[in-house]
């Protein structure tokens, strides 16, 4: 009797990719783009809040997404190293201490430093109680968030106190001046101004983007390619990461581990600072004000989970938390209303696509009966 192997089964070829799927990703983020744009500038069209789309609400969707992205890196610095940084908000709350503290005497750069100071004081005082302490990380992040409102109160009363004569407000601290790229923003807001479907929408979102900016709004943009490009494109960034997801393989690999948890907890409190200096040189503001953060610390990390812990996506998130101010700040609650029907429209555009999306899928083939997996010669 003679028995012959079952032959090996042949690998499935995979599944055709859809033609979402091959696009890059900056032509896919351009048409979500676009679809959000046409879908405000409709909404705008059937309500009459010209708000939505207009130049100055934009301007204060970027001030409002500021602190919110600032600490939106910071937890994604303090997360691929490995440690959880509930303290943010804690951290954010000394750095508009520190600005308004630093900016009164010495201008609006030193606030910048000042806020980035602080913050790391309590980015490495959390590096100390997680890493070297072994800490809870909720537990170190609520106590250093409590601390930290603490301390400012404390050194409120005994540094602004004789000036403001209010111990929960700082001096007025000198700002930023506002500069625009010329001349594509005049140009935007002359199209703008014509009233014209959907063209004069777009005019209005880009238009605020490249009006009213200050040194502080181009330091965050920037910060979100930097932070993709040394995390994920650096051998720096591939050693911090992987302390992050395998710790013990990387130290055997001779990375130094708590090295990089230190430096990246450090940073991360670092960019909570420097949300708490653009809260602290705000136009609107321009100076410290007891509870001003107003848990922009966990909407900031609210944010990054929502952008699945990539810059790129907690930038979106930042922008949503922002944008949604900004209408509220600028038209109420009515406006706030008109996005819920946004929002219905954007539902159904999605379902849409979905069904138009799995009714273009090719039906996979049956697999043709293979041979017997044994055959038996006597």
């Amino acid at each position: 009797m003679t028995t012959t192997a079952p032959p090996a089964p042949a690998t499935a070829p995979a599944p055709p990719r859809g033609r979402w799927s091959r696009l890059p990703g900056w032509a896919r983020s351009a048409i979500v783009v676009a679809i959000g744009v046409g879908i405000l500038s409709l909404t705008t069209y059937l309500t009459g809040q010209i708000q939505l789309t207009s130049s100055g609400t934009t301007q204060a969707a970027v001030r409002l997404l500021l602190p919110i992205l600032f600490a939106a890196l910071g937890g994604l610095w303090a997360e691929r190293a490995g440690v959880i940084n509930i303290g943010l908000e804690g951290m954010m709350i000394l750095g508009t201490w520190g600005a308004a503290w630093a900016g009164y005497q010495w201008g609006p750069w030193a606030a910048v430093v000042g806020g980035l100071v602080f913050g790391a004081l309590g980015g490495l005082l959390h590096a100390v109680a997680t890493v070297t302490f072994n800490v809870n990380h909720i537990v170190s992040g609520v106590a250093i968030t409590l601390l930290g409102m603490g301390i400012t109160q404390y050194l409120s009363t005994l540094f602004f106190e004789p000036v403001s004569r209010n111990p929960r407000q700082s001096p007025r601290v000198e700002g930023f001046e506002t500069f625009s790229i010329q001349p594509i923003a005049d140009w935007l807001a002359d199209l703008e101004q014509q009233g014209r479907v959907v063209l004069s929408d777009a005019a209005g979102l880009l238009g605020g983007l490249l009006s009213g900016l200050t040194p502080l709004v181009v330091i965050g943009f920037v910060l979100v390619p930097v932070s993709y490009f040394l995390l994920w494109r650096t051998r720096f960034g591939l050693r911090l990461r992987s302390c992050g997801e395998n710790p013990v393989a990387a130290e055997s690999l001779g990375v130094r581990v708590f090295t990089y948890k230190y430096l990246a907890v450090v940073v991360s409190g670092g960019l909570a600072g420097l949300g708490g200096a653009a809260l602290t040189l705000n136009p609107g503001q321009l100076g410290y004000l007891e509870g001003q953060t107003g848990g922009r610390g966990y909407i900031g990390l609210a944010a990054m989970i929502f952008g699945n812990w990539r810059p790129g996506g907690l930038l979106a998130g930042s922008a949503l938390f922002g944008y949604v101010d900004g209408v509220q700040l600028r038209a109420g609650g009515e406006a706030v209303h008109a996005l819920l029907y946004a929002t219905s429209i954007l539902a159904v555009v999605v379902a849409v696509l979905w069904v138009a999306r799995r009714g273009g899928r090719p039906r996979s083939s049956r697999s043709a009966p293979g041979p017997s997996s044994t055959s038996s010669t006597w």
